[in-house]
């Protein structure tokens, strides 16, 4: 479908495939290596293959796109008739997946505005589809671009893990928080902040985590429209539970995710996330 202004995101922000095709939005590809087999994130690795390599404790690393995989889709987009192009990608904090866009734009045949978000899973998407639902109206890439840059600024993401380990040794939390976890044999609740990781609290119990994750989730939307998600890897009775808690406890929802998250995000959280993203309209 030809938009005049097209929109990009990466595969981190797990749109269902109905979504992305419904709104014309691409998605590049991020790899996940196990062992010596590099595979894309969405097509050639699922969230159950991850899963299980992680608990055989293989290893698993993950890494960005190429400057050239964003500079086809872009070039993609201007030949399929695109006069700009708005590129919102996952927090720079986490991956250089934004620095590979950024590169690629300064070459592309018609303008690129590449929006570092902040956000990963679908605090991405939720931005990602708020511009896109502006340019469906008619809307310039300015105007995409300041809809995708104020769903960011209202999103919040929360998430539960069973250990710290996995985000520990992929680096994308601080040893000594890890440790500090694993000591006290406490049930961590993690919070973007900044475009970062960063341990909010430390609950005795799972189930007093999720309790917790639930009420936390309920404060931040308040009573007003808003989108939510519920993510999780290798737990969806806990993600579909929660999800049906949510439904009863927030009228003002206006859409409701419930997704397994892909190999990359699920590489650096293990088995057992639980998470809630909230995007007040």
């Amino acid at each position: 479908m030809s938009r005049h202004v097209a929109i990009v995101t990466d595969s981190t922000a797990y749109l269902p495939r109905q979504t992305r095709e419904r709104h014309a939005i691409t998605t590049v590809p991020l790899t996940v290596v196990i062992g010596d087999r590099a595979l894309e994130e969405g097509t050639e690795i699922s969230a159950k293959a991850l899963a299980e390599a992680l608990q055989k404790r293989r290893s698993v690393t993950t890494s960005r796109p190429s400057p050239e995989v964003f500079a086809k889709a872009y070039r993609e987009a201007a030949e399929a008739g695109a006069k700009g192009i708005v590129s919102l990608h996952l927090s720079a904090e986490v991956s250089g997946t934004y620095d590979a866009a950024v590169l690629a734009a300064k070459n592309a045949p018609v303008p690129v505005r590449v929006l570092d978000t902040r956000m990963v899973g679908m605090a991405l998407g939720f931005c990602a589809l708020a511009a896109a639902q502006v340019v469906e109206a008619g809307g310039s890439l300015d105007e995409a671009v300041a809809a995708a840059e104020k769903r960011a600024a209202g999103t919040s993401a929360y998430f539960y893990v069973d250990t710290l380990d996995y985000l520990r040794r992929g680096g994308r939390i601080g040893t000594a928080q890890a440790l500090l976890g694993s000591a006290l044999a406490v049930k961590p609740l993690l919070e973007l902040d900044g475009g970062r990781i960063e341990l909010r609290e430390k609950v005795r119990t799972a189930s007093k985590a999720i309790a917790r994750l639930e009420e936390i989730a309920v404060e931040q939307a308040g009573s007003g429209a808003v989108d939510i998600a519920v993510h999780h890897l290798s737990a969806p009775e806990r993600a579909a539970a929660l999800a049906d808690r949510l439904e009863e406890r927030l009228p003002g929802i206006e859409e409701l995710q419930v997704s397994e998250v892909g190999a990359v995000i699920g590489a650096h959280t293990g088995p057992g996330l639980l998470a809630v993203v909230v995007s007040p309209r």
